[in-house]
């Protein structure tokens, strides 16, 4: 004798059956989203290759400097840094070589015993100072 399991209870509220519901289909945002995506992906990717033409040019830049360098053109940093210590008393924060007009520059910033800032201006083919301006310039120069 096999032994029935009693009937289940019926529920207390009537349930209506549920439909098998079909797979849902993307809603139109999402290829707005996939579209929206794909444009940010591309705005990166050209600032990104942008980026790399700036650096390609300061690559250009410091190519240019060594070479000056290199070929005698422009003394080293060294010896302007030398130079400088022998005509001022400070402390050197901040130095730039550009060349302007076809002419190398050094660019000097200099911190003053007096907490003031001097700019300095030397000629990098033989640091000839070119400019100097900043308060109390002239009780920071060295005899």
């Amino acid at each position: 004798m096999t032994a029935t399991p009693p009937p289940s209870p019926a529920p207390r509220y009537p349930v209506a059956p549920v439909a098998p519901r079909a797979p849902l289909a993307a809603p139109p945002r999402a290829a707005s989203r996939w579209r929206r995506a794909a444009r940010t992906l591309m705005l990166l990717a050209a600032l990104g290759a942008a980026g790399t033409a700036g650096v390609s040019l300061a690559d250009t830049d410091a190519d240019r400097a060594r070479a000056a360098l290199r070929s005698g053109e422009i003394l080293p940093l060294s010896r302007i840094l030398e130079t400088v210590s022998s005509q001022y008393a400070g402390d050197v924060i901040d130095v730039k070589l550009d060349r302007d007009d076809g002419i190398w520059k050094y660019e000097v910033k200099l911190l003053l015993p007096t907490s003031t800032i001097a700019k300095l201006e030397y000629d990098a083919r033989d640091a000839r100072l070119l400019k100097a301006k900043g308060h109390d310039l002239d009780r920071a120069r060295k005899p």
